[in-house]
């Protein structure tokens, strides 16, 4: 398996990595049936295309070292062969393929293209490289699973030949190139995950062919450009979205998605202002990722109505203004990170949101630094959860001293206060 280094948000109070993880586990919560294809069996005698284009994939292993293709032999049946499986009505015919995780590299031979009964192809998390076979005539198959290899080349354009495809997973390689302009004619598809690639270009519009039953789609991680289509905000099944890490412009195309619970576009060069019934739309969200983008405007108060969401990242954009108090309604709140925007804070009123805060008691993290905010931090400071263990307040104009109460905050593991006009004390607290 290839290492690649880590893209975070930077600074102390980074987002979790939670989202790609998130999206890597989404397809268990889709229900992808496993039923027995009922396609006529090959002409050949005795069934013997599939034996001899499982072997000719094992002549293409240049390394196994867990020996785990011992039993390929014709000595014993191939339905007996490791991560082999047939079919009980058409005896003799592959119908999956699980190899996932074995150590094995080399290049994925095409006679794989000729198991035209194979449902379920898993060959993740291996050393496999060169270029992905066109799998053409594999019009059974549901799953295939080729992620966290060193694959190269394009996204073969005869994989949409593929009709019955539910899950479509090539995240973690080398693919380079578009995205298949006609990836909307899969069109069963449930979950689509190409994150962690070299891929180019736009995002293809005709995913809107298949947008009434599309449920996650991960793209994270690439190099795609454009804004993005509008017929991603038409997905109304849609539980997972993460398009992060790439260059995608203008703004996020969302309606009314009652069923998304992750969104993530963070790291992008997305520029508009959020709409102020944002969060309306989005009721049953539980992680919001925008961070790292051009964004402005104020926060929409309607965040605050998203009462499941347990992780929001607004750092670095451009938002001005003050911290909707409304966010202190969010009760299953853990994430909070607003650095690096132009929030301010100039009286009394423009600290209320701390108050507010109060009331999520599951608070981890806090990060307002690199704001606009100003004057002494409130003695509300010391409400906060007992279980916040970040509080990030660098980098603004705050002065006076450090109220005492801070040192309510007793599971605290990260303070920092840097670079203000703090004075006073730090005895009566620091302890």
């Amino acid at each position: 398996m290839k290492e690649r280094p880590s893209k975070g948000h930077g600074g102390v109070m980074s987002a979790p990595q939670t989202a790609k993880v998130a999206m890597i586990l989404l397809p268990t919560l889709l229900l992808i049936s496993d039923a027995i294809c009922n396609t006529h069996c090959s002409a050949i005698p005795d069934n013997s295309t599939d034996m001899l284009s499982l072997l000719d994939f094992k002549r293409a292993i240049i390394n196994d070292p867990r020996q785990a293709l011992s039993s390929w032999n014709t000595g014993i049946s191939r339905c007996q062969w490791e991560g082999v499986k047939c079919s009980l009505t058409h005896p003799g015919r592959v119908t999956a393929l699980n190899l996932g995780g074995l150590g094995l590299s080399g290049p994925i031979s095409p006679s794989l293209g000729n198991l035209t009964f194979l449902k379920s192809l898993n060959l993740s998390a291996n050393g496999f490289a060169g270029e992905l076979p066109p799998f053409n005539r594999l019009h059974n198959l549901q799953r295939l699973v080729m992620r966290d290899n060193s694959l190269q080349g394009v996204i073969p354009n005869t994989l949409t030949n593929c009709s019955n495809l539910i899950h479509l997973d090539l995240s973690g390689n080398f693919l380079v190139g578009e995205i298949p302009h006609n990836i909307g004619f899969l069109s069963n598809l449930l979950s689509l995950v190409l994150f962690q690639n070299n891929l180019t270009g736009r995002i293809p519009p005709s995913l809107g062919n298949i947008s009434q039953q599309l449920k996650g789609m991960n793209l994270a991680d690439n190099q795609l450009t454009g804004s993005s289509p509008d017929e991603i905000g038409q997905m109304p099944n849609l539980l997972g979205l993460v398009l992060s890490d790439n260059r995608l412009s203008g703004g996020i195309p969302l309606y009314n998605h009652s069923s998304l619970l992750l969104l993530d576009v963070g790291s992008n060069m997305l520029e508009k202002a959020l709409t102020s019934d944002f969060g309306d739309n989005l009721p049953s969200l539980r992680t919001l990722m925008l961070g790292s983008n051009k964004l402005h405007g104020h926060i929409p108060a309607s965040l605050g109505n998203i009462s499941e969401l347990a992780t929001l990242d607004l750092s670095s954009n451009n938002f001005i203004g003050q911290v909707p108090t409304s966010l202190g309604r969010l009760g299953m709140l853990s994430f909070l990170n607003l650095q690096a925007n132009k929030l301010s804070s100039k009286d009394t009123q423009g600290w209320e949101f701390i108050g507010g805060l109060s009331n999520c008691s599951s608070l981890n993290v806090l990060g307002l630094a690199q704001n606009q905010l100003q004057g002494a931090i409130p003695n509300s400071i010391g409400k906060l959860s007992t279980q916040l263990q970040e509080l990030g307040l660098d980098e603004n104009e705050l002065s006076g001293p450090v109220p005492v109460n801070i040192g309510n905050l007793s599971a605290l593991t990260v303070l920092d206060l840097s670079n203000n006009k703090l004075d006073g004390p730090i005895e009566g607290w620091v302890g």
